[in-house]
């Protein structure tokens, strides 16, 4: 359990090393310095800089694959339902775990093949089932009529400030920033009469 604690530490402590220098300027020595770890201990727990990013690009990618399957599955969701779900999703994430900024800004083009074509797939198969449902609602109705793939890009762009700002000792907490935020996109995707 302490080796497993101490993983998760390491990898927080990267992903807020590859935010603040970018991937490239980011050195073991570094992450070593960061967590308090003679380099040669740092590797008793990971083996390269690449292994964490693969890990944290790839636990976040799998992550919210699990997140959308769940929404998919829950008949008594329509897409009004499952939007909002999902909106949660991205919030919980970006609040709760500090590794998720790295797989959700440009970090990830450091990965190197084939895992940056395997990421890439899971980011667009996510992509696509989030704008299906978006899809579903504007042809039924219950979203304003636009264009599917702005709706879905604008959606997920206005996340990206809470990497950087958003800290557990600020004021707002995480259910009052998730509630304010999914109440704010949900009255810009509803039409004037929504039929759910």
């Amino acid at each position: 359990m302490a080796n497993s604690l101490r993983k998760q530490e390491i990898l927080e402590a990267a992903a807020r090393l590859f935010r603040d220098r970018g991937y490239p300027a980011t050195s073991m020595r570094h992450l070593a310095e960061e967590v308090q770890l003679k380099a040669s201990s740092l590797y008793n727990h990971i083996g390269s800089k690449e292994e964490i990013l693969k890990t944290i690009c790839f636990d976040n990618a799998r992550r919210f694959a699990d997140g959308m399957t769940d929404v998919q599955a829950n008949q008594e969701l329509g897409a009004a339902g499952k939007i909002k779900a999902l909106i949660r999703l991205h919030i919980q994430i970006a609040t709760h775990d500090l590794t998720s900024v790295t797989a959700f800004n440009d970090e990830w083009r450091h990965l190197s093949e084939p895992h940056l074509s395997e990421f890439k797939k899971m980011r667009k198969n996510y992509e696509n089932a989030f704008k299906d449902i978006l899809t579903q609602g504007i042809e039924e109705g219950i979203f304003r009529s636009q264009n599917p793939t702005i709706l879905l890009y604008s959606i997920l762009s206005s996340f990206r400030w809470l990497y950087d700002w958003f800290k557990p000792e600020r004021s707002i907490d995480s259910k009052q920033l998730e509630e304010e935020m999914t109440n704010l996109i949900m009255n810009g995707l509803l039409s004037n009469n929504p039929s759910e």
